[in-house]
């Protein structure tokens, strides 16, 4: 039988979208490495009855993990709402409050922070504030984490508290995981397995069309189309094995022209392409604004080959520093093929680059004519196995448009420096 967990998200910032949830995600996927199945992530604000609310709902999974509502503040009730849901009624711990309050004293000292001792001693006792038989996980930040199980003759989940930062919550999760009433939770977990196939230029509908037509027994297989790319994600245990490599064998059969992948994403591809052929890549944005260099930059090591990008939004960046010739911007006009092109060869010269790339576009709301809408954008990238040049009008958003028009990129890259589908 299965381990389940289900994991609750506190915090009134989270549930109105002023700050993303990462912790979730981060949390679901780690259980699953663990061989738990997670069967629900439930955002809550800090209100303590809808916490309890979230914990009555998950009372029949093994494990609960809590994330946020461990701070000092008034709202910060996650403690001593699961003691109270556990039968564990909460008390001050002498030795954690001790334990707080000198790393609070530091952390104000080594910030020049001044505070009202009052308040501070107040929000100390506050985060020393345990249930009756938890277990304390040591703090990364200012606030332990609690290990809760249910009171003796009580049924329900073992409930982790753990807090809202995600590095403090990632830095504490070995510590979590280890306690031993988390230990004897988990005692019957099994491999839980995921892979990921991606397909580029696929429809939905004709990926539905083809799983129509097989049955996979002992997967659950799930799509996510993203900005063009369609990930078929499949969970399953290891004696459904035989099963999911018959499916990317159907999926190569069907879908072979559009498969990109059968595990890594396309930044992998790209940022692995670019080391192994030690090709070097600059590039020259008008309408994503520097979108692209972020994108390539965000990999650790990429010094090794990203040189460069500039945002060259205005005709005269383009100019200036692309080297867009003028007479191809009053021929042509900004939103063009040739601009792209030269912004590429610019940006490849201009860096001294094996790669360059070049986009232009209008990504709205306003801009558009006729002959050009929203949402038309012109890229190219050349380099020395030559050029891909690509034109097209995207759906969407002023954010989508530019985001999109990335990932059309790095599949330009891929297809320029692995080939497999076309971009």
């Amino acid at each position: 039988m299965a381990v389940r967990a289900g994991i609750v998200v506190t915090g009134t910032e989270v549930l109105t979208g002023r700050v993303t949830d990462r912790n979730g995600p981060w949390v679901a996927e780690q259980l699953r490495r663990s061989g738990v199945d997670v069967g629900s992530v439930v955002v809550v604000g800090d209100r303590p009855d809808d916490l309890r609310a979230a914990l009555r709902f998950l009372a029949g999974e093994d494990v609960v993990v809590t994330t946020g509502g461990l701070g000092p503040t008034a709202d910060d009730l996650t403690a001593e709402t699961v003691g109270e849901v556990q039968g564990r009624p909460s008390s001050v711990d002498p030795a954690l409050e001790r334990e707080i309050a000198a790393i609070v004293e530091g952390l104000m000292d080594g910030r020049g922070w001044r505070a009202d001792p009052e308040a501070t001693a107040a929000g100390v006792r506050k985060q020393a504030m345990v249930p009756a038989g938890a277990t304390v996980l040591p703090p990364v930040g200012t606030a332990p984490g609690l290990v809760v199980p249910p009171a003796e003759g009580r049924g329900g989940p073992v409930v982790l508290v753990l807090p809202g930062p995600p590095a403090e919550l990632q830095g504490m999760w070995p510590a979590a995981l280890a306690a031993e009433p988390v230990q004897r939770a988990l005692a019957g977990r099994a491999e839980l397995r995921q892979e990921t196939v991606r397909l580029w230029g696929t429809l939905e509908s004709q990926l539905a069309a083809t799983l129509r037509e097989h049955e996979f027994p002992g997967l659950e297989i799930t799509t996510c189309l993203r900005d063009g790319e369609l990930e078929i994600v499949s969970r399953f245990g290891p004696a459904a094995q035989p099963v999911y490599d018959e499916l990317v064998g159907v999926l190569r059969q069907a879908h072979g022209a559009q498969l990109f992948s059968t595990g890594p994403t396309i930044d992998d591809l790209v940022a692995e392409a670019f080391a192994s052929r030690r090709l070097t890549i600059a590039t020259a944005e008008s309408c994503t604004g520097g979108l692209l260099v972020a994108r390539l930059t965000e990999r650790a090591g990429s010094s090794a080959w990203v040189l460069g990008g500039v945002a060259s939004y205005a005709n005269s960046a383009k100019e200036a520093l692309a080297g867009v010739p003028a007479d191809v911007l009053a021929e042509h006009g900004a939103v063009s093929t040739p601009v792209a092109a030269a912004l590429a060869e610019g940006a490849r010269e201009r860096f001294g680059a094996d790669v360059g790339v070049g986009i232009t576009g209008i990504a709205g709301p306003g801009g558009g004519t006729p002959d050009k809408p929203v949402g038309t954008v012109h890229l190219c990238a050349v380099g020395p196995d030559g050029r891909q040049p690509r034109s097209v009008v995207l759906p969407g958003s002023r954010s989508a448009v530019r985001h999109r028009s990335v990932t059309l990129a790095m599949h330009m890259l891929r297809q320029l420096l692995l080939g497999g589908p076309p971009a």
